[in-house]
């Protein structure tokens, strides 16, 4: 008879981790753990869904809907607050300069807070998760044709950006010298 209990255990043991990082890069480190409990959480109750021969990809796909939730609730407090307090709605914050996005995180890093979020989770999902197009597309919640369109448009945007931050980052050419009269 199969063990259902094991079973989970050994697909915590082999993904909680790596769930708890994809949360981490998206959030506060502490939401990100309610983040991953939630989502093994869902994982025990849906367990009979969970692909076998793939769950990772299934597990980031229930991570990115908890995720979402989670900053819609967020949102909604947030809001809730603000006509509780007699707030003004807030402008949106400015967003960082170059410079400190270089200093912060570097080149890579302030190109990918130009791109959209959409993007960004794209490029994730291939460059920090590992994941192949399948498995990201699933992660996604998208087909892998969809994907694949998506990250082909997400690399150029960020070749993009890389361009637009080199070029900034290049000191304006030298005035040329011009010679002193001296009578």
């Amino acid at each position: 008879m199969p063990d259902p209990d094991g079973e989970f255990t050994r697909l915590w043991d082999a993904h909680y981790d790596d769930v708890l990082r994809y949360a981490a890069r998206r959030i506060d480190p502490d939401t990100a753990r309610d983040v991953a409990a939630e989502t093994f959480l869902v994982a025990w109750r849906r367990r009979g869904d969970i692909p076998p021969d793939r769950p990772f990809p299934w597990l980031l796909n229930v991570a990115r809907n908890v995720l979402a939730n989670e900053m819609r609730g967020h949102r909604r407090r947030t809001r809730l607050w603000s006509r509780l307090r007699g707030d003004r709605p807030h402008a949106p914050a400015p967003a960082a300069d170059v410079a400190s996005g270089l200093a912060e995180g570097g080149r890579i890093a302030a190109a990918l807070g130009r791109l959209s979020a959409r993007d960004r989770e794209v490029l994730q999902l291939v460059g920090w998760d590992g994941l192949d197009a399948r498995a990201a597309a699933t992660a996604a919640g998208c087909s892998v044709k969809t994907f694949s369109v998506r990250l082909h448009r997400a690399r150029r945007r960020l070749t993009d950006a890389l361009a637009e931050i080199d070029a900034a980052d290049r000191p304006a050419p030298a005035a040329p010298l011009q010679r002193s009269h001296q009578a």
